[in-house]
Order: structure tokens, then C-alpha cells, then sequence
């Protein structure tokens, strides 16, 4: 018959992560939710924005900020 004490089956106990794991998970997660921001704003931007080329119009000259008329 097995002991009550036996250290076979049941739930074991997890060691809590150091203080180094929970720093490089939080960089990992800081990362990623960069990446996912700038691939979303990427997204967002391709789909609400000008389908077709600038208008050939619209030219600017060497010394100007805005487009010649």
C-alpha cells in the first residue's frame, strides 16, 4: 500500500519565477506590443489612404514646401 506521503501524483508546486525571468518576459511583452501597434498603424494607414498615385499636378519646385499651382 502507498504512503500518504508519497511524492508520486497529485499537483506539484511551481518555483515563482525570478526576478531576471519576469524582467525578460516583460521586455519580450513590451516588444511584441510594439510590433503588433506598428503592424496595426501599418495596416490602418495601407487601407484608409490614397489608392492611386499623386496627382501629377502636384509638383513641388526645388526651394518650396508646397506644391506649385
Amino acid at each position: 500500500m502507498r504512503s500518504g506521503f508519497d511524492p508520486r501524483g497529485g499537483y506539484t508546486l511551481m518555483k515563482t519565477p525570478s526576478h531576471r525571468q519576469r524582467s525578460g518576459r516583460r521586455l519580450v511583452l513590451l516588444v511584441c506590443a510594439m510590433l503588433a501597434l506598428a503592424i496595426t498603424t501599418g495596416v490602418i494607414g495601407s487601407l484608409t489612404g490614397p489608392s492611386s498615385a499623386p496627382h501629377a499636378k502636384a509638383a513641388t519646385g526645388p526651394f518650396s514646401y508646397f506644391p506649385f499651382q
